[in-house]
């Protein structure tokens, strides 16, 4: 288990983007901004997505996911996490959308139509890079 630099803790802790990182299964790489939420007391990250994804499908053929969070203080600061995807939790009634809305600005967040192929991604924090 990695640990997060105390004063880059907030770019996990703040309502953040980031922007994770998969591997398709051609071996290249596809990135795209997510909302999160990262779980103190497991020490990792939670993502909402669907089954019927690329970025889910990339993540059956190679667990291996990076998040990179740039500070919006100081764009050239920023903190990478790699890891690997632990746990894949149903969601059907998709209710950790809404959470995320709410984590990010917007309490009203709808339920997402597509929730009956919501998940929950568990993200392990393994490594960090920081700058």
């Amino acid at each position: 288990m990695a640990t997060i630099p105390d004063d880059l803790l907030h770019l996990l802790t703040d309502p953040n983007y980031g922007a994770l990182a998969t591997v398709r299964p051609d071996g290249t790489p596809q990135v795209e901004p997510m909302w999160f939420l990262y779980e103190s007391k497991s020490h990792t990250i939670r993502f909402t997505h669907t089954i019927k994804r690329a970025k889910f499908r990339n993540l059956q053929t190679n667990p291996g996911m990076a998040l990179c969070i740039l500070d919006p203080e100081d764009p050239y600061r920023f903190l990478e996490v790699r890891g690997r995807l632990v746990e894949a939790i149903p969601d059907p009634e998709g209710s950790f959308y809404p959470v995320l809305g709410e984590r990010y600005g917007n309490p009203d967040t709808p339920v997402p139509p597509d929730k009956a192929d919501r998940v929950i991604l568990v993200m392990s924090i393994d490594h960090v890079v920081q700058k």
